[in-house]
Protein backbone atom coordinates (compact mmCIF):
# COMPACT_ATOMS: atom_id res chain seq x y z
CA UNK A 1 0.00 0.00 0.00
CA UNK A 2 1.35 3.42 -0.97
CA UNK A 3 1.83 6.28 1.43
CA UNK A 4 -1.04 8.22 -0.18
CA UNK A 5 -3.39 5.25 0.26
CA UNK A 6 -2.40 4.86 3.90
CA UNK A 7 -2.96 8.57 4.58
CA UNK A 8 -6.33 8.45 2.80
CA UNK A 9 -7.45 5.39 4.77
CA UNK A 10 -6.34 6.91 8.07
CA UNK A 11 -8.11 10.18 7.29
CA UNK A 12 -11.31 8.36 6.35
CA UNK A 13 -11.21 6.30 9.55
CA UNK A 14 -10.65 9.43 11.63
CA UNK A 15 -13.54 11.24 9.91
CA UNK A 16 -15.91 8.30 10.42
CA UNK A 17 -14.95 8.01 14.09
CA UNK A 18 -15.36 11.71 14.82
CA UNK A 19 -18.63 11.88 12.87
CA UNK A 20 -20.01 8.93 14.85
CA UNK A 21 -19.01 10.41 18.19
CA UNK A 22 -20.39 13.87 17.40
CA UNK A 23 -23.60 12.40 16.00
CA UNK A 24 -24.08 10.32 19.14
CA UNK A 25 -23.51 13.37 21.34
CA UNK A 26 -26.03 15.40 19.34
CA UNK A 27 -28.57 12.59 19.57
CA UNK A 28 -28.24 12.61 23.36
CA UNK A 29 -28.46 16.38 23.64
CA UNK A 30 -31.35 17.06 21.25
CA UNK A 31 -34.82 16.59 22.79
CA UNK A 32 -36.38 13.52 21.16
CA UNK A 33 -39.83 12.04 21.72
CA UNK A 34 -39.22 8.44 22.78
CA UNK A 35 -41.81 5.70 22.61
CA UNK A 36 -41.36 2.25 24.15
CA UNK A 37 -43.04 -0.80 22.58
CA UNK A 38 -42.56 -3.69 25.03
CA UNK A 39 -43.27 -7.33 24.24
CA UNK A 40 -44.62 -9.55 27.01
CA UNK A 41 -44.21 -13.30 27.39
CA UNK A 42 -47.38 -13.94 25.41
CA UNK A 43 -46.00 -12.04 22.40
CA UNK A 44 -48.32 -9.04 22.75
CA UNK A 45 -46.97 -5.49 22.45
CA UNK A 46 -47.76 -2.55 24.73
CA UNK A 47 -46.91 0.96 23.54
CA UNK A 48 -46.24 3.79 26.00
CA UNK A 49 -44.23 7.00 26.22
CA UNK A 50 -40.81 6.75 27.81
CA UNK A 51 -40.76 8.10 31.40
CA UNK A 52 -38.61 11.10 30.38
CA UNK A 53 -40.82 12.10 27.43
CA UNK A 54 -43.49 14.79 27.68
CA UNK A 55 -45.93 15.91 25.01
CA UNK A 56 -47.70 19.22 24.65
CA UNK A 57 -51.20 17.86 24.08
CA UNK A 58 -51.51 16.13 27.44
CA UNK A 59 -50.93 12.59 28.60
CA UNK A 60 -51.05 9.53 26.35
CA UNK A 61 -52.12 6.31 28.05
CA UNK A 62 -50.50 3.00 27.21
CA UNK A 63 -52.21 0.95 24.51
CA UNK A 64 -51.86 -2.50 23.03
CA UNK A 65 -50.74 -2.98 19.42
CA UNK A 66 -50.56 -6.10 17.26
CA UNK A 67 -48.02 -6.45 14.45
CA UNK A 68 -48.24 -9.11 11.73
CA UNK A 69 -45.91 -9.40 8.73
CA UNK A 70 -44.59 -5.89 9.10
CA UNK A 71 -47.95 -4.15 9.52
CA UNK A 72 -50.16 -3.16 12.42
CA UNK A 73 -53.38 -5.13 12.65
CA UNK A 74 -55.34 -2.11 13.87
CA UNK A 75 -54.62 1.56 13.09
CA UNK A 76 -53.35 3.78 15.89
CA UNK A 77 -55.41 6.53 17.41
CA UNK A 78 -54.75 10.03 15.99
CA UNK A 79 -52.91 11.01 19.19
CA UNK A 80 -50.58 7.99 19.07
CA UNK A 81 -50.07 8.32 15.32
CA UNK A 82 -48.97 11.96 15.84
CA UNK A 83 -46.66 10.90 18.68
CA UNK A 84 -44.99 8.17 16.60
CA UNK A 85 -44.48 10.52 13.64
CA UNK A 86 -41.02 12.07 14.04
CA UNK A 87 -40.31 10.20 17.29
CA UNK A 88 -37.94 7.37 18.16
CA UNK A 89 -39.54 3.97 18.75
CA UNK A 90 -37.74 1.43 20.93
CA UNK A 91 -38.84 -2.17 20.45
CA UNK A 92 -38.19 -4.08 23.68
CA UNK A 93 -38.31 -7.71 22.54
CA UNK A 94 -38.40 -10.65 24.96
CA UNK A 95 -35.08 -12.54 25.38
CA UNK A 96 -36.55 -15.75 23.94
CA UNK A 97 -36.34 -14.20 20.46
CA UNK A 98 -32.53 -14.05 20.73
CA UNK A 99 -29.61 -16.47 20.88
CA UNK A 100 -26.94 -15.77 23.51
CA UNK A 101 -23.46 -17.17 22.79
CA UNK A 102 -20.46 -16.42 25.07
CA UNK A 103 -17.09 -16.38 23.32
CA UNK A 104 -13.49 -15.94 24.49
CA UNK A 105 -10.93 -13.95 22.52
CA UNK A 106 -7.36 -12.67 22.99
CA UNK A 107 -7.12 -9.37 24.84
CA UNK A 108 -5.93 -7.50 21.75
CA UNK A 109 -9.06 -8.50 19.82
CA UNK A 110 -11.17 -5.92 21.70
CA UNK A 111 -10.53 -3.33 18.96
CA UNK A 112 -11.71 -5.66 16.17
CA UNK A 113 -14.80 -7.29 17.69
CA UNK A 114 -17.14 -6.33 14.84
CA UNK A 115 -15.06 -8.05 12.16
CA UNK A 116 -14.22 -11.07 14.32
CA UNK A 117 -17.82 -11.73 15.37
CA UNK A 118 -19.14 -11.15 11.85
CA UNK A 119 -16.72 -13.75 10.52
CA UNK A 120 -17.92 -16.30 13.12
CA UNK A 121 -21.67 -15.51 13.27
CA UNK A 122 -22.66 -18.45 11.07
CA UNK A 123 -20.72 -20.81 13.35
CA UNK A 124 -22.12 -19.65 16.69
CA UNK A 125 -25.73 -18.87 15.55
CA UNK A 126 -28.26 -20.51 13.24
CA UNK A 127 -28.04 -17.60 10.77
CA UNK A 128 -25.57 -16.41 8.16
CA UNK A 129 -24.15 -12.90 8.64
CA UNK A 130 -26.58 -11.47 6.06
CA UNK A 131 -29.55 -13.15 7.81
CA UNK A 132 -28.81 -12.07 11.39
CA UNK A 133 -29.09 -8.99 13.53
CA UNK A 134 -26.47 -9.22 16.23
CA UNK A 135 -24.51 -7.32 18.81
CA UNK A 136 -22.41 -8.18 21.84
CA UNK A 137 -22.06 -7.28 25.48
CA UNK A 138 -19.23 -5.15 26.80
CA UNK A 139 -16.12 -7.40 26.93
CA UNK A 140 -14.51 -8.08 30.30
CA UNK A 141 -11.06 -9.39 31.09
CA UNK A 142 -10.55 -12.97 32.22
CA UNK A 143 -7.48 -15.03 33.09
CA UNK A 144 -4.66 -15.53 30.60
CA UNK A 145 -4.80 -12.06 29.10
CA UNK A 146 -8.08 -12.87 27.37
CA UNK A 147 -11.50 -11.24 27.17
CA UNK A 148 -15.01 -12.66 27.23
CA UNK A 149 -18.15 -11.28 25.61
CA UNK A 150 -21.62 -12.58 24.79
CA UNK A 151 -22.98 -12.37 21.27
CA UNK A 152 -26.72 -11.61 21.09
CA UNK A 153 -28.36 -12.44 17.75
CA UNK A 154 -31.80 -12.82 16.19
CA UNK A 155 -33.25 -13.37 12.73
CA UNK A 156 -33.07 -10.30 10.51
CA UNK A 157 -36.30 -10.85 8.59
CA UNK A 158 -38.65 -11.10 11.58
CA UNK A 159 -36.94 -8.24 13.43
CA UNK A 160 -36.93 -5.89 10.47
CA UNK A 161 -40.63 -6.56 9.80
CA UNK A 162 -41.33 -5.03 13.22
CA UNK A 163 -39.03 -2.12 12.45
CA UNK A 164 -40.70 -1.53 9.09
CA UNK A 165 -44.15 -1.38 10.69
CA UNK A 166 -43.22 1.70 12.75
CA UNK A 167 -41.00 3.23 10.05
CA UNK A 168 -44.04 3.30 7.76
CA UNK A 169 -45.85 5.35 10.43
CA UNK A 170 -43.21 8.11 10.08
CA UNK A 171 -40.91 7.28 12.99
CA UNK A 172 -37.58 9.07 12.77
CA UNK A 173 -35.80 6.07 14.25
CA UNK A 174 -36.51 2.53 15.39
CA UNK A 175 -34.34 0.52 17.75
CA UNK A 176 -34.40 -3.07 18.99
CA UNK A 177 -33.30 -3.91 22.54
CA UNK A 178 -33.58 -6.82 24.91
CA UNK A 179 -32.81 -7.21 28.59
CA UNK A 180 -31.83 -10.09 30.87
CA UNK A 181 -30.77 -10.26 34.49
CA UNK A 182 -27.42 -11.77 33.54
CA UNK A 183 -26.43 -9.47 30.68
CA UNK A 184 -28.50 -6.38 31.39
CA UNK A 185 -29.82 -4.16 28.60
CA UNK A 186 -28.45 -4.81 25.09
CA UNK A 187 -29.16 -2.69 22.00
CA UNK A 188 -29.17 -4.92 18.93
CA UNK A 189 -30.26 -2.30 16.38
CA UNK A 190 -30.33 1.51 16.34
CA UNK A 191 -31.77 2.69 13.05
CA UNK A 192 -32.29 6.44 12.77
CA UNK A 193 -32.68 8.32 9.50
CA UNK A 194 -31.94 11.63 11.23
CA UNK A 195 -28.82 10.17 12.79
CA UNK A 196 -27.61 9.04 9.38
CA UNK A 197 -28.28 12.48 7.89
CA UNK A 198 -26.47 14.17 10.75
CA UNK A 199 -23.55 11.81 10.35
CA UNK A 200 -23.32 12.61 6.64
CA UNK A 201 -23.52 16.35 7.35
CA UNK A 202 -20.81 16.10 10.01
CA UNK A 203 -18.63 14.02 7.68
CA UNK A 204 -19.01 16.63 4.93
CA UNK A 205 -18.13 19.41 7.40
CA UNK A 206 -15.04 17.51 8.57
CA UNK A 207 -13.88 16.91 5.00
CA UNK A 208 -14.38 20.61 4.21
CA UNK A 209 -12.45 21.55 7.36
CA UNK A 210 -9.56 19.27 6.43
CA UNK A 211 -9.52 20.66 2.88
CA UNK A 212 -9.57 24.25 4.16
CA UNK A 213 -6.79 23.45 6.62
CA UNK A 214 -4.71 21.97 3.80
CA UNK A 215 -5.22 25.01 1.59
CA UNK A 216 -4.33 27.37 4.44
CA UNK A 217 -1.22 25.30 5.20
CA UNK A 218 -0.12 25.52 1.54
CA UNK A 219 -0.74 29.28 1.49
CA UNK A 220 1.17 29.65 4.74
CA UNK A 221 4.12 27.70 3.32
CA UNK A 222 4.08 29.80 0.14
CA UNK A 223 3.86 33.07 2.04
CA UNK A 224 6.57 31.92 4.44
CA UNK A 225 8.86 31.10 1.51
CA UNK A 226 8.18 34.49 -0.09
CA UNK A 227 8.90 36.36 3.15
CA UNK A 228 12.04 34.27 3.72
CA UNK A 229 13.29 35.10 0.19
CA UNK A 230 12.59 38.79 0.78
CA UNK A 231 14.52 38.71 4.06
CA UNK A 232 17.42 36.89 2.37
CA UNK A 233 17.55 39.53 -0.36
CA UNK A 234 17.56 42.35 2.20
CA UNK A 235 20.25 40.58 4.19
CA UNK A 236 22.43 40.18 1.10
CA UNK A 237 22.01 43.85 0.21
CA UNK A 238 22.89 44.88 3.75
CA UNK A 239 25.97 42.66 3.77
CA UNK A 240 27.01 44.08 0.40
CA UNK A 241 26.72 47.63 1.70
CA UNK A 242 28.70 46.74 4.80
CA UNK A 243 31.40 45.21 2.61
CA UNK A 244 31.52 48.37 0.46
CA UNK A 245 31.82 50.58 3.54
CA UNK A 246 34.60 48.42 4.91
CA UNK A 247 36.40 48.56 1.56
CA UNK A 248 36.19 52.35 1.57
CA UNK A 249 37.51 52.46 5.14
CA UNK A 250 40.38 50.08 4.36
CA UNK A 251 41.17 51.95 1.17
CA UNK A 252 42.56 50.50 -2.00
CA UNK A 253 45.18 47.97 -0.95
CA UNK A 254 46.74 47.88 -4.47
CA UNK A 255 48.47 51.27 -4.08
CA UNK A 256 49.40 53.82 -1.41
CA UNK A 257 47.33 56.60 -3.01
CA UNK A 258 44.11 55.07 -1.64
CA UNK A 259 45.09 54.76 2.03
CA UNK A 260 43.04 56.63 4.65
CA UNK A 261 45.97 58.93 5.41
CA UNK A 262 46.42 59.82 1.72
CA UNK A 263 42.70 60.46 1.39
CA UNK A 264 42.84 62.79 4.40
CA UNK A 265 45.86 64.66 3.00
CA UNK A 266 44.20 64.94 -0.42
CA UNK A 267 41.05 66.30 1.15
CA UNK A 268 43.08 68.83 3.10
CA UNK A 269 44.89 69.94 -0.06
CA UNK A 270 41.79 70.15 -2.22
CA UNK A 271 39.50 71.81 0.34
CA UNK A 272 39.97 75.52 1.02
CA UNK A 273 40.65 76.54 4.62
CA UNK A 274 37.96 78.73 6.13
CA UNK A 275 40.47 80.59 8.28
CA UNK A 276 42.71 81.36 5.33
CA UNK A 277 39.70 82.45 3.26
CA UNK A 278 38.54 84.90 5.96
CA UNK A 279 42.05 86.31 6.38
CA UNK A 280 42.45 86.77 2.60
CA UNK A 281 39.04 88.43 2.35
CA UNK A 282 39.88 90.85 5.18
CA UNK A 283 43.09 91.83 3.41
CA UNK A 284 41.37 92.37 0.05
CA UNK A 285 38.36 94.48 1.05
CA UNK A 286 38.93 98.28 0.81
CA UNK A 287 38.74 100.46 3.92
CA UNK A 288 35.38 101.93 2.83
CA UNK A 289 33.90 98.41 2.60
CA UNK A 290 32.67 96.26 5.41
CA UNK A 291 30.89 92.88 5.39
CA UNK A 292 27.76 92.29 7.41
CA UNK A 293 27.39 88.59 6.50
CA UNK A 294 29.85 85.97 5.25
CA UNK A 295 28.73 82.42 4.36
CA UNK A 296 30.91 79.53 3.19
CA UNK A 297 28.99 76.63 1.61
CA UNK A 298 31.24 74.00 0.09
CA UNK A 299 33.41 75.71 -2.51
CA UNK A 300 31.32 78.90 -2.60
CA UNK A 301 31.65 82.12 -0.61
CA UNK A 302 28.78 84.59 -0.25
CA UNK A 303 29.44 88.12 1.03
CA UNK A 304 26.81 90.64 2.01
CA UNK A 305 27.91 94.14 3.04
CA UNK A 306 28.13 97.90 2.29
CA UNK A 307 30.65 99.64 0.03
CA UNK A 308 31.03 102.84 -2.01
CA UNK A 309 31.79 101.04 -5.29
CA UNK A 310 30.27 97.57 -5.53
CA UNK A 311 31.40 96.68 -9.11
CA UNK A 312 35.05 97.25 -8.19
CA UNK A 313 34.86 94.43 -5.65
CA UNK A 314 34.36 91.87 -8.44
CA UNK A 315 37.75 92.63 -10.03
CA UNK A 316 39.45 92.80 -6.62
CA UNK A 317 38.21 89.30 -5.69
CA UNK A 318 39.09 87.72 -9.05
CA UNK A 319 42.68 89.00 -8.85
CA UNK A 320 43.16 86.99 -5.64
CA UNK A 321 44.47 83.39 -5.90
CA UNK A 322 41.82 82.39 -3.34
CA UNK A 323 38.74 83.36 -5.37
CA UNK A 324 37.37 82.89 -8.88
CA UNK A 325 34.22 83.61 -10.90
CA UNK A 326 32.93 86.39 -8.68
CA UNK A 327 29.50 87.86 -9.37
CA UNK A 328 26.38 89.35 -7.83
CA UNK A 329 23.74 86.84 -6.64
CA UNK A 330 21.27 89.62 -5.66
CA UNK A 331 20.68 93.21 -6.82
CA UNK A 332 22.81 95.99 -5.39
CA UNK A 333 20.67 98.48 -3.44
CA UNK A 334 21.17 101.86 -1.77
CA UNK A 335 19.43 102.63 1.52
CA UNK A 336 18.76 106.14 2.75
CA UNK A 337 20.29 105.49 6.16
CA UNK A 338 23.49 103.98 4.71
CA UNK A 339 26.44 105.85 3.25
CA UNK A 340 27.17 103.32 0.47
CA UNK A 341 25.65 100.50 -1.60
CA UNK A 342 24.50 97.19 -0.17
CA UNK A 343 26.02 94.43 -2.26
CA UNK A 344 25.52 90.64 -2.52
CA UNK A 345 28.53 88.90 -4.07
CA UNK A 346 29.16 85.16 -4.60
CA UNK A 347 32.51 83.70 -5.61
CA UNK A 348 34.08 80.29 -5.93
CA UNK A 349 36.85 79.28 -3.55
CA UNK A 350 40.17 77.86 -4.72
CA UNK A 351 42.34 75.83 -2.38
CA UNK A 352 45.47 77.95 -1.99
CA UNK A 353 47.86 77.67 0.91
CA UNK A 354 50.58 80.02 -0.24
CA UNK A 355 53.59 79.58 -2.56
CA UNK A 356 55.14 76.13 -2.64
CA UNK A 357 51.92 74.23 -1.90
Amino acid sequence: MSVVSEITAASSLWIDTVAGVVSARLANVKPVRRIEVAENEAGAFTMRLAPTTKIADGELFACRVAVTDGALNDPLSPQWAAAVRGGVVELQLRPSRFVFRPIELPGRAAEFLDGIIRAQIDRITPWAPSEALFHWTAPHTIAGDRIETTVVATGRTAALSLVQAFSDLGAAGVGIVTETQEHGRITVLDQRSSKLAESRWIRTALIASLAATGVLAMLSLGLGGFVADSYDTQQQQTQQRIAERRAVMRGNQTGSSGSPLDLLIRRKQTSPSSVIVIEALSALLPQDTYATEVRIEGDKLQIVGVTRDAPSLISILEQSPHFASAGFFAPTTHAANESGERFHIETKLKPYFGSGT
